[in-house]
């Protein structure tokens, strides 16, 4: 069905002979700013703003307590004077009284995020009561002018979860993931002034590019990955796990950084009581670190751009005793490589990237937080999935609050073609026939849908499979060169920037040099369901005609697989491309001399709500 609310509005000034996408009043404000263009570019008055962390934290594993200070300077790079200041508070899904989508144990509901103290612009904050719920609100004495920096400075703690793992939390005794652990600014950005979507657990996230400087002091053995380079090996890590690590870097091969017989000797840091570990990450969205003393350490390199040689350092850390992921560090280098080379192709962005045996399937900057999986399959097409990830939200920073679909459905196609590349006979379908099944039902909403209303079955289906065969279906269409220039077009106009839809569409539409409107409108707008069937097989005097006709609304290519007499077999294909112009029929010669026996209409990767006629007979 429809949001003819959500989506009513006037339309953009495009040629009179072009189709025209709906656009939401507060987004056409965008253009009317000219912070945003209908070319798809940033608007000449564009702008974001951003901040540069201090991060400085002891986290206790046998007590899973962080504790910690932070120091911001926020860069007010807007045309406003800002009278407050919104935070994100991410712990507090584990306070008491606070709203989530989802219950937790009730060993993890505690008093949340304790701000114990906060200056700004060296005025001290004070509290009559601790913050409650994730987002929090501090009032400024003096706004923070356009052109402005605030310096901001708080100190806190707070119990990390030790089960209901919901992205972060422990792992196992001494095995930790510690993911939001640090109040952050939200984002204020040119369509909603300050980011005020509370975080319930369902819908993800949506952070400023920052600059991160942190210190992570944990007790002695216990070995530290995080988002950012390491910069202090040769002070936390003994002299040849730190050789292993540096030669890492710079091999095609794989190196055992921590090995199960190093594990037995309790030598692998640096002997003090507690250990510092220092990182630095520059222009990413967020930081997030893992921590263990009893994690094997697999490691490999490549070079991800030719022009510079620029290399990605790809690491599996795991404990040993899951065989299911001594596999992982292959999946991870392959798909690394696959994502430079073949698609999106474009070389990966960052210097590393750490799969870290865990409990969740979630992806930040340069990390990945991985349950064990049953299957080789699994751990290919999950290993996959979450390193996409690291184009879209990150090197793009979507707002994935809003448009889950921007990211989650570019990482679903990735897995899809990506996850061939791993292991050719590997033939992923995730969330096809869900999809086929629920299309035009009650809980099938329009793509663009805010991801903020929705929950289950709607937002699967919007987040995952519907945009990720949107994406497809496109690809298809224009050919891998032409579909690869509208991608790298998108991503050179928005990466490191906060694109919203109609900057994805209108990138596209450039791109590619063609108005591709029809589409996106049929497919990301409009309700309807897949069907095709097979209207008529008729013979001729080359061969036969095949009628294909589209049943349901939603545009899908035509697959056919012809079976004659002989048993052996034709394939043939037609993108999207037949439905342009609203044609209901579309009529598929298939040249042979040879008497048909069968013809089956469908692919894996194309849904049908229903297939019973997708097959006809021949008497």
């Amino acid at each position: 069905m429809k949001l003819p609310a959500l989506l009513a509005a006037t339309l953009l000034s495009l040629p009179a002979s072009a189709q025209q996408l709906p656009v939401p009043r507060n987004l056409q404000a965008t253009y009317a700013k000219g912070t945003r263009a209908e070319s798809g570019l940033p608007g000449p008055n564009y702008w974001q703003n951003s901040a540069d962390y201090k991060l400085k934290v002891n986290f206790d594993p046998t007590t899973r307590r962080v504790s910690g200070t932070v120091e911001i300077a926020y860069h007010n790079q807007s045309p406003d004077s800002l009278q407050q200041i919104w935070f994100k508070l991410y712990p507090n899904l584990y306070q008491k009284g606070a709203a989530r989508a989802s219950s937790m144990s009730p060993e993890d509901i505690g008093e949340g995020m304790k701000l114990e103290q906060m200056t700004i612009n060296g005025e001290k904050s004070t509290f009559k009561a601790q913050p409650q719920g994730t987002d929090f609100r501090a009032s400024l004495r003096r706004a923070i002018a356009p052109k402005q920096t605030a310096q901001v400075s708080i100190s806190y703690s707070y119990i990390l979860n030790k089960g209901s793992h919901m992205r972060t939390g422990e792992v196992e005794p001494n095995a930790d993931f510690v993911a939001y652990f640090f109040p952050r600014i939200a984002v204020y950005d040119d369509i909603d002034g300050w980011n005020r979507n509370p975080y319930l657990g369902s819908q993800e996230f949506y952070n400023d590019f920052a600059n991160f400087s942190v210190d992570i002091t944990v007790p002695r053995n216990f070995v530290v990955w995080a988002t950012g380079d390491l910069t202090n090996a040769e002070k936390v890590l003994a002299k040849k796990y730190a050789q292993r690590l540096q030669d890492a870097e710079k091999k095609d091969g794989i190196t055992s950084i921590i090995t199960e017989a190093d594990l037995k000797t309790k030598e692998i840091t640096a002997p003090g009581a507690q250990n510092t570990w220092h990182f630095e990450a520059k222009n990413v969205t967020d930081f997030v670190f893992a921590t263990t003393d009893h994690y094997v350490w697999q490691s490999s390199s490549l070079v991800v751009d030719p022009a510079t040689k620029r290399r990605t350092r790809v690491d599996a850390v795991y404990n040993p005793k899951h065989k299911d992921y001594e596999e992982v560090i292959h999946f991870a280098r392959k798909t690394v490589e696959a994502m430079s080379y073949t698609f999106p192709k474009w070389p990966f962005p960052y210097s590393h990237e750490t799969i870290f045996d865990g409990l969740d399937q979630m992806e930040y900057p340069m990390m990945v937080n991985d349950n064990p999986t049953e299957t080789r399959e699994d751990a290919i097409t999950l290993t996959d999935h979450e390193i996409f990830h690291t184009m879209f939200p990150f090197y793009m920073g979507i707002n994935e609050t809003k448009y889950g679909w921007m990211d989650e459905g570019w990482a679903t196609i990735g897995e899809w073609i990506i996850s061939g590349i791993i292991d050719p006979k590997l033939n992923d379908d995730y969330g096809v026939a869900p999809y086929a099944a629920a299309a035009a039902t009650e809980v099938d909403l329009p793509i663009v849908t805010l991801s903020t209303q929705q929950t289950g079955t709607a937002f699967f289906l919007n987040s995952y499979p519907k945009p990720g065969l949107g994406y497809l279906y496109v690809k298809d269409m224009l050919g891998d060169e032409l579909f690869t220039k509208a991608l790298h077009t998108y991503i050179r106009n928005w990466n490191g920037k906060h694109p919203m839809p109609y900057d994805f569409f209108n990138s596209m539409n450039a791109g590619a040099g063609r108005n591709l409107n029809w589409f996106w409108q049929r497919w990301f707008f409009d309700g309807g369901y897949p069907d095709l069937a097979i209207q008529t097989v008729t013979k001729t005097g080359t061969g036969y005609d095949v009628v294909v006709e589209s049943k349901g609304t939603k545009p899908v290519p035509v697959d056919l697989t012809i079976t004659f007499q002989d048993n052996s077999t034709q394939k043939i294909h037609r993108t999207i491309a037949v439905w342009e112009q609203g044609a209901r029929t579309v009529t598929v010669p298939v040249a042979s001399t040879k008497a048909v026996k069968q013809v089956k209409l469908g692919a894996t990767l194309v849904p049908d709500s229903y297939p019973k006629d997708n097959v006809w007979e021949g008497k």
